[in-house]
């Protein structure tokens, strides 16, 4: 996946891996993915927030099933740019998922701690069936044997924000998903 230069995107970006339209794109024909799975069964889909919300959301626009959809915030960077050893649940589920076809909506797979302790987590709760969909994988980072069913792009080992993808809660809102500027990847002092 060629890189775009990103100067007329965004100052703090030293590149785009993944412009707006290809998400676009790519959202699209994962929501046919999933529709060639569950046929016309309706399924929960549990969304990892805060990163995962803007995927999620679009991702929901392309799929047609009656779908239930619950959210679980784990913490797991911190205002740092690698992860900070075991992710820690902040907000658990609300809904029921035993006997239910659960989706698990992700931003990114790295190091696969995070989607590993969340998976662990809802077999507990025995759903009829688990499955697992990233918008991101980076494979160079994988610390735990974990891959997605459904993956959106595959991208180099780069830190990266925008779609929902952030550095200490900032850069979430980009329509493109691009590589932050080394110098802006240490701990800021924002308030």
């Amino acid at each position: 996946m060629p890189s775009v230069k990103a100067s007329s995107i965004h100052p703090d970006l030293e590149s785009v891996l993944v412009t707006e339209a290809q998400i676009k794109r790519r959202i699209k024909s994962l929501g046919r993915e999933l529709r060639e799975v569950y046929g016309n069964e309706e399924f929960t889909v549990i969304s990892i927030i805060n990163g995962a919300i803007l995927f999620t959301a679009d991702l929901l626009r392309e799929i047609e099933n009656p779908v239930r959809l619950d959210c679980i915030r784990i913490s797991s960077y911190r205002n740092e740019t690698k992860s900070m050893g075991t992710p820690q649940l902040i907000h658990s589920l609300t809904l029921d998922v035993t006997k239910r076809d659960v989706l698990l909506i992700d931003d990114i797979l790295d190091t696969g701690k995070t989607l590993a302790m969340v998976t662990d987590l809802m077999h507990k709760l025995k759903p009829a069936s688990l499955r697992v969909c990233v918008l991101l994988d980076k494979k160079g980072r994988r610390e735990v044997d974990f891959e997605a069913d459904f993956v959106g792009f595959k991208i180099p080992d780069k830190f990266v924000v925008g779609y929902g993808l952030d550095f200490a809660e900032r850069y979430r809102n980009l329509s493109c998903i691009g590589v932050l500027k080394p110098h802006l990847q240490n701990p800021p002092e924002w308030s």
